[in-house]
């Protein structure tokens, strides 16, 4: 009977082993994990109303494939990074590192940390960070949400970016990237949306480049269709950009078409300029060619 309650204990502590993994590194600072429940923006939503001083809220989804480490480094080497400003930071007893556990991962990490800076009862600022990064919270509050399902994060910081009355740059920008880093289908249909539909020409632009990011050739229908038809020339032209990001072989003979046909002085100029920084041999042909007439 002893045998059977250890390994029940044991299977519980592996089930909950991935969900403990994914809380943040958290030193100078005070992590009060809390569910998410049903409805992740009404739960967030009450969190930033109730907050009487900055605060941070976060989470952590799954992330997209890829190799890579989202955190801080100095003299080559992995830091805390601090997520208030150093000036007036109290720290918070004499605490140490966490030190990382489990083993050593050979490939990309798994998750990533969504945390949202939170003052005057509204998002102040969104900052991304994969799990083995060390942070410091300054002496603030990290309210955690568990067991965010990644579609409702994707709604949530899509709600940020379209909401009327924001007008920081900054967090715009930072849930856009946030949403293409999430390894979900949501995090397309949403990019896309904002990229056909929101008002703002910014977004728009902003929203293209993400596509393309997240897509590369399966994203080439949308830009194109930006370049095409967007009424905002500067929407156009950071569309050309996108194409500028695609692989060499997919992007290059893009650029020439543009460069060749679109009836946009601005944009075919936009098109013309990522063709020369691809320094591709097609490039230098078709200048050649442009040039000879």
């Amino acid at each position: 009977m002893r045998r059977y309650v250890i390994w029940l204990s044991l299977v519980a502590l592996a089930l909950a082993a991935p969900a403990l993994a994914q809380q943040p590194r958290l030193v100078n600072g005070r992590l009060e994990p809390q569910a998410a429940g049903q409805g992740l923006e009404r739960r967030f939503g009450a969190l930033v109303s109730a907050q009487t001083e900055p605060a941070w809220i976060g989470y952590a989804v799954p992330i997209a494939a890829g190799d890579r480490t989202m955190c801080c480094y100095g003299d080559g080497w992995m830091t805390s990074c601090g997520l208030e400003p150093s000036a007036g930071r109290t720290r918070i007893g004499a605490q140490s590192p966490t030190p990382v556990t489990g083993p050593v991962r050979l490939e990309g990490p798994e998750s990533m940390i969504v945390l949202f800076r939170v003052e005057a009862k509204a998002v102040q600022k969104i900052r991304t960070f994969t799990p083995d990064c060390e942070l410091d919270a300054g002496g603030r509050t990290i309210y955690w949400l568990e067991g965010v399902a990644p579609a409702e994060s994707v709604t949530l910081l899509a709600s940020l970016v379209s909401r009327q009355e924001q007008t920081h740059d900054r967090v715009t920008n930072s849930a856009l990237a946030a949403i293409s880093m999430h390894r979900d289908p949501a995090a397309d249909t949403a990019l896309i949306r904002l990229a056909r539909q929101d008002t703002s020409s910014r977004v728009r632009g902003e929203a293209i480049f993400w596509v393309a990011q997240r897509a590369g050739q399966k994203a080439v229908p949308e830009i194109t269709a930006a370049i095409e038809q967007d009424p905002d020339t500067d929407v156009k032209k950071r569309a050309v950009f996108a194409l500028s990001q695609l692989p060499r072989d997919e992007g290059v003979p893009l650029l020439i078409q543009v460069a060749r046909t679109n009836k946009n002085s601005a944009v075919r100029k936009q098109a013309m300029f990522w063709l020369g920084q691809s320094k591709d041999p097609r490039a230098l042909d078709f200048f050649a060619e442009v040039l000879g007439k």
